[in-house]
């Protein structure tokens, strides 16, 4: 039986007009949001760094207002107008757009372009594919990114930065499920016991790191997934050993990166660029069936630190950016 879409639903709404930038609850009706040929009903969405910026203007997120907000969205399909989908099927969308160029998953019910809908892998549940995330798939697309260059476990240490983060803490998971000995850098020493738990042999202070100032300094990892940049990553890459990978997926230090070509021609360094929102379907297709067998995190509800509801939303995004996020945060609709 197909369900009934209400006339009216709640959304978490971004403006900014005349009357200045403000997000909240509002009460809104589909044709007010974006077209597609998938409605959904939504189940769960999650808070990821990029969530925080739109909802509090502090970055140019949004194309046009106003917009709901919310980059992921899991849900059960109840029109469609594609053969691919039908009434009564699981989905999940992360990125492609979303809360960017068009109405996000903080919203009961949701229009969906069918051509960046995935459906939700056996092994994993709607919570846990929102606890995954936009985070944990940019993790996982890094280390697909990283294997593809050649990565491997007896390489050596692999370093994961911001570690305590969404992405940070599921790469850690991911890469110690997958044989790999991870290495976490982070600012929270009182956290420290939490990312050994997650799978990480080191734990290294934010605060006592020195990077040095030569091209290339001693090797010590093999690779790293780093989600901070900025400094940070100006200092990995003359620390990486021959052949190893870096997979560049954050700029919450900064957009600057201060290096020479050393790293790169001497040591054969590899530099990856991950760009999971706009990652293509096909890769899609490739590594949601993964998150949900062999890189189904294994401490997922110990990632899955918190459960809101839209109500809660501004008050999670202001401590995101001021940096007290544990793991990853849920929105249940």
């Amino acid at each position: 039986m197909t369900e009934h879409i209400p006339s009216t639903f709640k959304a978490f709404r971004i403006r900014n007009d005349e009357e200045g930038y403000r997000a909240g609850i509002e009460t809104v009706s589909l044709d007010e949001l974006s077209e597609g040929d998938v409605t959904i009903k939504v189940s769960f969405s999650g808070i990821n760094y990029k969530d925080a910026l739109a909802g509090t203007g502090k970055g140019k997120i949004m194309r046009s207002y106003p917009m709901t907000g919310g980059i992921d969205v899991a849900g059960t399909v109840i029109t469609s107008e594609s053969d691919r989908f039908n009434a009564g099927d699981e989905v999940l969308v992360t990125g492609a757009g979303l809360s960017e160029t068009r109405d996000g998953g903080y919203s009961e019910f949701l229009r969906l372009d069918s051509k960046w809908l995935v459906p939700l892998p056996d092994g994993l549940s709607a919570i846990d594919a929102m606890t995954i995330g936009t985070a944990g798939f940019t993790a996982a697309m890094s280390l697909y990114r990283m294997e593809i260059s050649g990565q491997k476990p007896e390489m050596g240490p692999i370093l994961v930065t911001g570690a305590t983060g969404g992405v940070g803490s599921i790469a850690i998971d991911i890469l110690s499920n997958a044989g790999y000995e991870v290495h976490a850098i982070s600012g929270k020493e009182e956290h420290f016991g939490w990312l050994a738990a997650l799978g990480a042999t080191e734990c290294i202070s934010r605060h006592d790191l020195e990077w040095g100032q030569r091209p290339l300094e001693s090797a010590r990892w093999a690779g790293c997934i780093d989600s901070v940049g900025g400094e940070m990553l100006s200092g990995i890459c003359a620390a990486i050993k021959p052949w190893g990978n870096i997979a560049s997926c954050g700029l919450a230090g900064g957009i600057g990166l201060k290096t020479t070509v050393m790293p790169f021609i001497i040591r054969g360094v590899s530099l990856i660029g991950i760009d999971s929102p706009m990652c293509p379907y096909a890769i899609r297709e490739e590594i949601w069936p993964r998150l949900a067998k062999e890189w189904k995190p294994r401490n997922m509800e110990m990632i899955r630190s918190n459960v809101v509801g839209l109500d809660q939303l501004s008050d999670i995004f202001g401590g995101m950016l001021e940096g007290n996020s544990l793991g990853r945060t849920v929105v249940k609709l």
